[in-house]
């Protein structure tokens, strides 16, 4: 690591204890800072993350906020899900307490080169994308961010010599100050998070924070297909690289095989992870076959437009089962396909009144309480040939801990439904 001695000694607060405030916080103590911890939630999973904590001196509150965690403090590390209008930030901005976010704590110190990649479709495949091209050209790479590990969990492990392939959000971009891949990938752009911010410019500004500490040393890869990021990136310092779809390679694969051409890999290595690449768990992952119904996990579907890709790609009639919490985005841009392929919508969540009242006239609707309800009637309503989609369109935050527990929830109710035909059948044979 670099810059090893910036955190010494500080007064550091880190709000959120989750994955990434857990590794954050453990990060900062282990470098001699005075950390403390604080999360509203008094859940099982915050009690957990606490007992892992590697000191007792780290001070945790649960529950709740309070000043007293906040006042005389020199850095605010806040988490993603952490609202800009938070008690805390808030606070630590009425003092003149810099916030900022995990990642800008990590690349700090990170001596290693980051591959950084945003966008509002598609940034987990291609951030394991590069991850895999580089493991296959010889290279030692750690593959971070909103996939598994944290970037901070990570850091303390690289060399100077090694990369990070590092998906970024909008929220973690929001409070960064000096943060500076030294290639930045921007792949779409589209309406999403409007629950967040006040209009969809915000959320792009929010976004075009990936470049803006770059200079003429850097690359900004940029989806040429987008109109919205091409006129974006007329105002980048980096040097600005194009890449498109094709009939040979998908927007995804066609950023990857020009972040390969920047980073000399061979061509033939990029192709041979291509295809060896099997997708990633919880996009477009099939989970089983009952009664010749299949059941596909697409929880990490949390927009309009990744849902819409998944219906595109789906020949068989489908049962879709969809909702979760409400991002402030507009629903009507899914009914012309859905008219054409969807028999059926089973609606979760807090956003299911809103999404009932989009579809309602043009699709045949029903709602129900509980994922592995939907599964159940989502099997009831299906025939032989028929697809059962778990594709939200929305977040998970209103009833799971984040689109990973949600996609594994499903798959645990599809077990259970296929364990209980196989009893039935077993019983049938008596």
């Amino acid at each position: 690591m670099i810059n090893t001695d910036y955190y010494k000694g500080k007064n550091i607060t880190v709000v959120g204890l989750a994955r990434s405030g857990l590794a954050c916080a453990n990060l900062l103590y282990t470098l001699g800072a005075d950390v403390k911890v604080t999360d509203n939630n008094d859940t099982e999973i915050t009690r957990r993350y606490a007992k892992s904590l590697i000191s007792k001196k780290i001070k945790v509150e649960l529950g709740r906020h309070t000043q007293e965690f906040i006042k005389e403090r020199d850095i605010l590390v806040i988490s993603p899900g952490v609202a800009n209008n938070a008690a805390p930030v808030v606070w630590a901005q009425e003092s003149g307490i810099p916030v900022i976010s995990e990642i800008e704590v990590a690349a700090s110190l990170c001596s290693a080169t980051i591959i950084a990649v945003t966008g509002s479709n598609g940034k987990t495949t291609v951030t394991i994308l590069i991850g895999r091209i580089l493991e296959e050209s010889g290279k030692k790479v750690f593959v971070c961010g909103n996939i598994g590990k944290p970037f901070s969990q990570e850091v303390d492990k690289m060399e100077a010599e090694d990369f990070v392939s590092l998906e970024v959000s909008s929220f973690q971009l929001e409070r960064i100050i000096d943060f500076k891949p030294k290639i930045s990938v921007m792949l779409n752009f589209s309406a999403n998070h409007l629950d967040r911010y006040s209009n969809i410019r915000e959320y792009l500004e929010a976004k075009s924070r990936v470049f803006i500490n770059q200079d003429s040393t850097d690359y900004l890869v940029v989806n040429r297909d987008d109109p919205t990021l091409r006129e974006l990136s007329e105002n980048a310092n980096a040097g600005v690289v194009y890449f498109s779809k094709s009939a040979e390679f998908n927007p995804n694969q066609a950023a990857v095989l020009t972040v390969g051409s920047l980073l000399g890999v061979d061509k033939q290595a990029v192709l041979r992870v291509f295809e060896g690449f099997q997708g990633i768990e919880h996009r477009m992952e099939q989970v089983s076959r009952i009664d010749n119904i299949t059941f596909i996990n697409d929880s990490k579907s949390t927009t309009v437009e990744s849902a819409i890709w998944a219906l595109e790609n789906i020949n068989d009639p489908i049962i879709w089962i969809a909702g979760g919490k409400h991002k402030g985005v507009d629903y009507n841009s899914v009914l012309g396909l859905a008219k054409g392929k969807v028999k059926e919508v089973i609606l979760i969540g807090e956003a299911a009144g809103i999404i009932e009242d989009v579809f309602r006239g043009s699709l045949s609707v029903r709602r129900a309480d509980t994922l592995e309800e939907a599964v159940r009637e989502a099997h009831h309503k299906a025939s032989a040939g028929d697809c059962i989609l778990l594709s939200p369109m929305c977040s998970s935050f209103d009833m799971f801990l984040n689109y990973e527990e949600r996609g594994r929830q499903f798959k645990q109710a599809v077990l259970r439904l296929a364990e209980a035909e196989a009893g039935d059948d077993a019983k049938s044979k008596v």
